[in-house]
């Protein structure tokens, strides 16, 4: 596993307490950006692509 892997599963971690934030204080926003972080996360982690490389990927769909 690289460090792009490793990064992207620390984003996952990080997704998923910003949706948990979102739920418990009903913020609709902060949730989106953990859904969004979790699937970069997710990309990055099987991929082992950098954020910006995904990031960019995820902007040309």
């Amino acid at each position: 596993m690289n460090t792009d892997q490793l990064k992207g599963k620390w984003k996952q971690i990080k997704g998923n307490a910003k949706q948990q934030y979102g739920i418990t204080f009903n913020d609709d926003e902060t949730f989106s950006e953990g859904k969004y972080d979790e699937m970069v996360g997710k990309i990055q982690e099987k991929s082992g692509k950098t954020k910006e490389e995904v990031k960019k990927e995820i902007s040309s769909w």
